[in-house]
């Protein structure tokens, strides 16, 4: 694991531990395994489900995924146009 990411995770993890400061940090790992749906052992969880469980933790439930929310669309017909070339018309 890298420096930066090792620093993203201790701070995300330090927002999230704070909020049970009684949990052992195995107890932290394991709760945020359980809801991001890790069936397996613990020590197979990625560092990538980690970091991004511990990131949509702090996210408001209706909040996009991070990554997705560049390619949400409100007007579809518009998006298919675009990809086709074709310049949206301006609506009057």
């Amino acid at each position: 694991m890298q420096c930066h990411r090792i620093n993203e995770l201790l701070d995300l993890l330090n927002q999230s531990w704070q909020k049970t400061p009684d949990s052992s940090l195995m107890q932290v790992l394991i709760q945020i395994a359980d809801e991001a749906g890790h069936g397996q052992d613990i020590t197979t969880l990625s560092d990538d489900t980690l970091i991004y469980q511990l990131k949509m933790r702090l996210e408001d439930t209706d909040a996009p995924i991070p990554g997705l929310a560049k390619d949400c669309e409100d007007d579809f017909k518009a998006a298919i146009l675009r990809a086709r070339g074709i310049p949206p018309q301006q609506s009057s």
